[in-house]
């Protein structure tokens, strides 16, 4: 399929003083949080709430801060996480992209946003 990048926002849900972020994120859906470089965090004043594992591409076991509440924005949705502190760029995993109802279109290799759910869908989960 290749490689696919968004353009998000990022922005410090807790502290408003600092300006948003936008970038161009390489979107991972075998990943599952929000990954950011140190100089996003450093831009956005994101305070670290824990240290995390994390096991890296090439199977190294390491801890990474973990911070936030970061908003992330792709165009008219939203989702409020936490992001790990690791790597070079900005990776959209799985876990911002279901809050914020979106997929990756393969054949067109961009981010979509997908359909609101048929009425009657409470959080993604239909009531029995």
């Amino acid at each position: 399929m290749g490689y696919v990048y968004a353009p998000i926002t990022l922005e410090n849900a807790r502290i408003t003083d600092y300006p948003p972020v936008h970038v161009s994120a390489l979107v991972d859906s075998a990943s599952w949080n929000l990954c950011i470089p140190q100089n996003v965090r450093e831009q956005l004043g994101l305070e670290e709430a824990c240290e995390k594992p994390v096991v890296l591409a090439n199977g190294q076991t390491v801890s990474v801060p973990y911070v936030g509440p970061v908003v992330v924005r792709f165009e008219d949705r939203e989702a409020f996480v936490g992001a790990l502190v690791t790597g070079d760029q900005v990776l959209l995993g799985a876990i911002p992209m279901q809050d914020m109802n979106v997929s990756i279109d393969p054949r067109d290799r961009k981010l979509i946003p997908n359909p609101p759910p048929w009425p009657g869908i409470v959080g993604g989960v239909r009531p029995a």
